[in-house]
């Protein structure tokens, strides 16, 4: 098994997220590794379709700043040091992705549900991080509780 030295955790912030960071920080002691947590937020422009006829710019920020807010307190409630936190706004693929080039990650952890149709094995999420990603993917089946 390869070694890694980069490990970007990308979690949604769900009740399921310990599932993907039990994993992550048990690989991290493994590897001895830099552990970094990667949180999404999706533009409400995409939510709506880019036709509310509305500034949603503070909302926005107001949403960013949640994020950052829950994921740093996340992060404070591991049993391993995070390197870096990010919460960036876009597409999670393709935000996934520019920040693992960029950190030279190693390896992404991402959650699967498999709940989707043909992405049934996966998820949509997941197998669009698989797809493209610059370093090795693991994708981590989540469990309802």
């Amino acid at each position: 098994m390869a070694r890694y030295s980069r490990i970007l955790l990308a979690i949604d912030l769900s009740e399921e997220c310990p599932q993907l960071s039990d994993r992550a920080v048990e690989l991290a002691r493994m590897n001895q590794a830099q552990l970094s947590l990667i949180h999404v937020v999706e533009p409400l422009s995409f939510a709506y379709g880019g036709d509310v006829p509305m500034d949603l710019s503070t909302i926005q920020e107001q949403l960013d700043e949640h994020a950052r807010s829950k994921l740093s307190a996340y992060a404070e409630q591991l049993s391993y040091p995070v390197d870096k936190k990010f919460v960036v706004t876009g597409n999670t693929e393709t935000e996934i992705h520019q920040v693992a080039s960029n950190e030279e990650t190693d390896l992404i952890i991402v959650g699967s549900h498999g709940r989707h149709g043909l992405a049934l094995l996966l998820g949509s999420t997941a197998n669009g991080v698989l797809h493209g990603a610059p370093c090795d993917v693991l994708a981590v089946r989540v469990k309802k509780d």
